[in-house]
């Protein structure tokens, strides 16, 4: 049964700043000075383009154990100050122990253990120093929030390289389907590593520039880093009137690092998703593409947009403002779908334009990029957000209007 979940007001901290309202004002409005920074700090010899966050993380709490500092925690806890109301409300109404956390991420507290890796590298033994093996793990995003919490409910990490946040939500929806818990906070965290960042480089794929999708010059992806969280429940009168209305999945295990050429895993996640909310292709009246400009993503991802829906819904890759946040890129996208969504925090009702240099490929599908005059259409706002990750996982949200708050809108 398709009970239905409820969303929350996100929080969300990217290179775009914090808060959901500064995101979505950036989205709509964006600056002609991008906010990715060049740097050479990540990769040897080589400058690329960073979405990092440049604000000043608040203070892990001082009287955590040792095991929970990590940057990756800490922006994680930064972001999470935009919703601790809402955290401390879903306490009091079901409950330490009927609150859960999933959290979804890719390189959790890896980082924490370079200088180990840095002594080794040059000569010294791995007995010299510590290795952090709590930090290390995939959970402790999860783990951390429950114990800064006080939370005694399930709690686990998503860790599926690209499509993690999202599928973070996927997984927090059938906890309370399943009546496993009554509220979950949920999300993904990820901070630049030059674990990933070195990783993405020795395949070739990072651009030298700022990120191009779906254009004909688009020559690869920029690394940015983010946290976005979300409390979910089954009560619109506890997270509002914002739904998680459908999510499809997919693992079509076609490459260990490259998507299926034709698309058919990310079109059975689109479909799929349709399914699951019970709409149809014409329902939907913004898709948030992956669109990580690269060669490969974005042709598959086009034959997919237009297998399902045709080329005539409204498409944009917000990637260009954020970078590829990875293990987070999933949530944050969610978050923007639903600041895009709401009539709350989008009153006008305009959609974000595609950051492009504007010349199409011939050999894509021509999917309807949106440009600054895109707007919604009359009618109940839904959107779809995909994600697509290596090793073939697939995930599709589909976030939007209660049906109810959408007619007094009208």
């Amino acid at each position: 049964m398709n009970t239905p979940v409820y969303l929350s007001r996100p929080a969300v901290t990217s290179a775009l700043g914090s808060g959901l309202q500064t995101h979505i004002d950036a989205l709509l409005n964006p600056n002609t000075a991008n906010p990715l920074v060049f740097s050479g700090r990540w990769v040897n010899g080589k400058t690329y383009a960073f979405g990092a966050v440049g604000e000043t993380l608040r203070p892990l709490p001082h009287d955590l154990p040792p095991q929970h500092a990590s940057r990756n925690n800490q922006l994680l806890w930064h972001a999470l100050a935009q919703i601790e109301s809402d955290i401390h409300a879903a306490v009091a109404r079901y409950g330490s122990h009927r609150i859960a956390v999933v959290i979804g991420t890719s390189t959790s507290g890896a980082d924490e253990n370079i200088p180990l890796f840095e002594h080794v590298a040059r000569g010294g033994g791995w007995a010299d120093k510590p290795f952090k093996y709590f930090q290390n793990t995939m959970s402790a995003p999860a783990g951390f929030v429950a114990e800064a919490y006080g939370l005694h409910g399930l709690r686990y990490a998503v860790s599926t390289a690209c499509t993690s946040g999202a599928r973070a939500l996927i997984s927090a929806a059938r906890l309370l389907r399943a009546n496993l818990a009554d509220a979950v906070i949920c999300g993904g965290a990820d901070t630049l590593s030059p674990l990933t960042i070195n990783g993405f480089a020795s395949l070739d794929v990072l651009s030298d520039g700022i990120a191009n999708p779906f254009s004909a010059n688009r020559n690869g992806i920029n690394i940015g880093e983010a946290a976005a969280a979300f409390v979910m429940t089954r009560d619109p009168d506890f997270s509002g009137t914002m739904q998680l209305l459908g999510c499809g999945a997919s693992s079509d295990a076609y490459h260990m690092s490259s998507p299926r050429p034709d698309g058919l895993g990310a079109a059975q996640a689109f479909q799929a998703a349709l399914n699951h909310a019970g709409l149809n292709p014409h329902d939907i009246g913004w898709i948030n593409l992956h669109g990580t400009g690269t060669q490969h993503n974005d042709s598959m991802e086009s034959r997919a947009v237009a297998e399902v829906f045709g080329c005539q819904t409204p498409c944009t890759s917000t990637k260009p403002s954020t970078g590829h946040t990875l293990g987070a890129a999933g949530a944050l996208e969610a978050a923007f779908a639903w600041g895009v969504a709401s009539r709350e925090t989008n009153p006008q009702g305009k959609l974000p334009p595609q950051l492009w240099d504007g010349t199409p490929d011939p050999e894509l599908p021509a999917i309807a990029l949106t440009d600054s005059g895109s707007a919604w259409p009359d009618g109940r706002r839904i959107a779809a957000s995909s994600s697509f990750a290596f090793g073939g996982s697939n995930a599709v949200l589909v976030i939007g209007e209660t049906a109810n708050s959408a007619q007094k809108a009208a």
